[in-house]
């Protein structure tokens, strides 16, 4: 079996994909998502999110066999709070995800109630809109360590042998009171400086730099809380040292935000 890449993706905002003129605005983002299962290249066994928007006191895995939705996001319409992405759970490759963070010396436990947040249904409308992929989620841990969730990543490396898709999904650029033309100069210095850690350092000097990010440029006016960046310590950590490509980049979103989303593989281009 081919090994699987992994991903960090900016997933865009709220439910987008489920609102017309908001997905008009979020094209470029649409045909990045709808490109990467052409990038993979075969349907994966599953797919396992790590998304921002689910933090526990340890790694929490999703486990339900059919997971309910959680609408996390306030002031859309009416009908965003109705939607339903079908897919599967995985109960049994919950087990064995499980077991790898636990032998890992890593804190963990299964999850038998969570279902699907916007950081996982946005951006799977899209990429696999049949839903017939199995998905599940791996929480972040309290505290939001970075080098703790590249060891998460580290842990969660044999999936990729396994035809599992690990998709790290936050943004880039997560300042919910900064947006618009204010956000250009923070959001392009990050991007900038993300850009050169993961495209242009070794695996050791990308590591080193992204357990210390906070001293990026920009780096808390960009993240003022990080829990939209750990997902890409998780994508990381399971790339090993693995190539990046830029997968997504975007400038002037939300009025002025600079964007990206990357792809970790070994025959990266």
């Amino acid at each position: 079996m081919t090994r699987m890449p992994t991903y960090f993706i900016s997933h865009g905002g709220g439910p987008w994909p489920y609102m017309e003129d908001m997905r008009a605005r979020m094209r470029v983002l649409e045909e990045a998502l709808q490109d990467m299962p052409r990038q993979v290249g075969t349907t994966p066994s599953a797919v396992l999110v790590i998304s921002g928007h689910w933090e526990e006191a340890d790694f929490a895995v999703m486990s339900h066999a059919k997971p309910p939705m959680v609408y996390d996001y306030s002031g859309f319409p009416a009908h965003t709070y109705e939607v339903v992405y079908p897919a599967p759970g995985a109960p049994a490759l919950a087990q064995r995800i499980e077991s790898l963070i636990h032998a890992a010396g890593l804190p963990s436990h299964l999850d038998p109630h969570r279902g699907f947040d916007h950081g996982t249904f946005a951006p799977l409308v899209v990429m696999y809109p049949d839903a017939q992929v199995p998905v599940l989620q791996v929480a972040l841990k309290a505290g939001l360590d970075p080098a703790i969730h590249i060891a998460l990543g580290r842990a969660l490396a044999p999936l990729r042998d396994e035809g599992v898709l690990i998709v790290g999904s936050g943004q880039s650029y997560h300042n919910l009171r900064m947006f618009g033309p204010q956000a250009r100069q923070p959001s392009n210095a990050f991007d900038a400086w993300l850009q050169d850690t993961l495209l242009h350092s070794s695996p050791e000097q990308r590591e080193a730099r992204l357990v210390n990010w906070a001293q990026a440029p920009s780096a808390r006016m960009a993240h003022p809380r990080e829990e939209h960046l750990l997902p890409l310590m998780v994508a990381l950590g399971a790339a090993a040292g693995d190539a990046a490509t830029c997968v997504y980049h975007e400038e002037g979103i939300f009025g002025g935000v600079t964007a990206s989303s990357f792809r970790f593989d070994a025959a990266a281009t």
